[in-house]
């Protein structure tokens, strides 16, 4: 079964910190010959009284050791991204620096170095920052605002309570048409499929019933039907019986191939609005019968911030 560990930011400091200075890289730069990273002003200081690298003690060059080190944009984007207010932080030291200082010129250096880049620019998320996103059930949109740091479980539990979903039925939201993992934060999104903030972070969600796992037991008895049930509730309750100890049993009655499956609960697929309200509504795939569960419209709130269904 595959399970996600998270890992704290300290366990990645090694790779994330000068060791010439001791903090987080700020515009890293790597050494071609061995690889090894340093902030770019830790390092050139370094190398105008050495030729070696300061952690394996290469030679870096014979002679100009600053014609082998090069700027290491991708590791950078990675310190900003994983450490939370660094990208801010630096271009606020960058601007309030150049304005105690207006005689040097910084005409040559780019926005960035003059700290003039907004974290939207650069694709800067916080735990902190609210997103706003669009969730989407076929025709209907509602739209949210939610903190950077919440996950799609929470997402998929606000979204049980504000419809009234019964536990016999599952949501899912999705990205496009990719189910997303429960432990996915709004920024894990964001970042994976490139959200440009040209819009709401675009989610879609679907209501199914849940689906029972079948197991075989060939070789067990089946037990007898003292109530007088028959069918998928005596199968179910004998595999309960010969399931092991502290383990629910998802099984159900395997139908022969030449019999059509039947579940206990009625299967629905979505359907085009039917009502002058343009209410989404499901529809038996054997006959039509009303939504299982009601689809209310109430004003809630996530995590502070209030949203309202459309």
């Amino acid at each position: 079964m595959h399970r996600t560990t998270r890992i704290k930011i300290t366990e990645l400091n090694p790779h994330l910190m000068c060791v010439l200075c001791g903090g987080y890289f700020i515009d890293a730069t790597t050494i071609i010959e061995c690889l090894h990273s340093f902030c770019k002003m830790c390092i050139v200081r370094y190398l105008e009284t050495s030729k070696y690298c300061p952690i394996c003690d290469v030679q870096v060059h014979k002679t100009k050791p600053l014609l082998n080190i090069r700027s290491d944009k991708t590791l950078q984007d990675i310190v900003y991204k994983l450490v939370p207010g660094l990208f801010k932080n630096e271009m606020k030291r960058r601007r309030d620096f150049y304005a105690a200082h207006p005689s040097v010129d910084a005409t040559n250096g780019s926005n960035e170095d003059r700290g003039e880049v907004a974290d939207e620019d650069k694709r800067i998320i916080t735990d902190d920052e609210i997103i706003s996103l669009s969730i989407e059930f076929f025709d209907q949109n509602r739209y949210l605002q939610c903190p950077a740091a919440m996950t799609v479980m929470h997402l998929r539990k606000f979204l049980r309570s504000k419809m009234d979903i019964p536990n016999t039925y599952q949501v899912e939201v999705m990205y496009e048409d990719e189910p997303l993992k429960d432990y996915y934060t709004l920024m894990d999104i964001a970042y994976i499929y490139t959200w440009r903030r040209n819009g709401p972070l675009p989610l879609k969600y679907r209501v199914r019933p849940n689906c029972k796992k079948m197991k075989l037991s060939p070789t067990q008895p089946e037990a007898p039907n003292s109530t007088g049930r028959s069918g998928p509730e005596s199968d179910f309750a004998s595999d309960k019986a010969s399931s092991p100890a502290g383990v629910p049993s998802t099984s159900s009655s395997l139908p022969s191939p030449s019999t059509p499956a039947q579940s206990p609960h009625p299967q629905f697929t979505p359907s085009a609005p039917n009502n002058q309200n343009g209410a989404p509504s499901l529809t038996p795939l054997a006959q039509s019968r009303p939504y299982p569960f009601s689809i209310k419209s109430r004003k809630m709130s996530v995590n502070g911030s209030s949203a309202s269904s459309g």
